[in-house]
C-alpha cells in the first residue's frame, strides 16, 4: 500500500517565490484575452494568497512615470514589499530583479504579469534557463490577442513552464482544510473564488 505521501511537485508555501510583473494601468490597455475586471480579481486573489502564506515576493513594474503603478489590489495587499522599477521588457535583464529573486532562496518562481507574450514569457524562459522551476499563473496573466497569449502560453510549455491558476495555487498551499490557514483561505475564496466562494459562503451560513 502506497504512502500518505505528497508529490514533491506540489508547490508549497516553504519552496516558492511568486512575483507579479507590471500588473499596471497603461499595461491593462493593450490586454484583450481577459476582462479587466477578472484580471483584478484573480491578480488580487493571488496577493491575498501570497500573504496569507507569507510566501517571498518580488513586485515590479516598467516605466511607472507613464504605465502608472502596480494594481491598488497588489500594493495594498503587499504594502511592505519594494517595487523594482525596470527599462526592460525581460525582468531577467535587470540585476535588482535577479538580484531579490535570488535572494528569496527558492528554487521555485511563481510568475504572474502583463503582458504574456513579452514580459511574462521573457522572465520565465530566463528563469528556466537560470536553473528554476517556472510556474506561470495563466489567468493572471493577459495578452494582446488571443493569439499573443496562446502561442506565449505553448511556448513556455513545451520549454518546461507549468501553466496554473491562481485558484489552483491558493489550494495547493492549503491542501488540507484542517491545517492552519484554512480560515484565511475560505475567506479569499468567498471574496474571490466565484461559484465555490459562494458554497463557501453557503457553507459558512448553515454551520452558523
Amino acid at each position: 500500500m502506497a504512502d500518505a505521501t505528497p508529490s514533491e511537485r506540489l508547490l508549497t508555501p516553504e519552496n516558492c517565490a511568486v512575483t507579479f510583473i507590471d500588473h499596471q494601468p497603461e499595461m491593462v490597455l493593450g490586454v484583450n484575452t481577459i476582462g479587466t475586471g477578472t484580471l483584478r480579481n484573480n491578480v488580487a486573489g493571488l496577493a491575498k494568497a501570497v500573504d496569507a502564506y507569507d510566501v517571498p515576493t518580488v513586485l515590479t513594474t516598467i516605466g511607472r512615470d507613464y504605465n502608472g503603478p502596480l494594481f491598488d489590489e497588489v500594493r495594498e495587499t503587499l504594502p511592505e514589499e519594494a517595487v523594482i522599477d525596470r527599462t526592460t521588457m525581460n525582468s531577467w535583464e535587470d540585476e535588482a530583479f535577479v538580484e531579490a529573486v535570488e535572494s528569496t532562496g527558492r528554487g521555485r518562481l511563481v510568475i504572474a504579469g502583463l503582458w504574456t507574450e513579452v514580459c511574462v514569457c521573457f522572465a520565465a524562459l530566463s528563469a528556466l534557463e537560470a536553473g528554476y522551476d517556472v510556474y506561470v499563473v495563466a489567468d493572471a496573466c493577459g495578452g494582446q490577442t488571443e493569439a499573443d497569449h496562446e502561442r506565449a502560453m505553448e511556448r513556455m510549455v513545451e520549454a518546461g513552464v507549468t501553466p496554473v491558476t491562481w485558484s489552483q495555487v491558493l489550494y495547493e498551499f492549503q491542501r488540507d482544510w484542517a491545517r492552519e490557514g484554512a480560515d484565511e483561505a475560505h475567506q479569499i475564496a468567498k471574496e474571490h473564488g466565484g461559484d465555490f466562494g459562494m458554497a463557501v459562503e453557503f457553507a459558512d451560513f448553515l454551520s452558523e
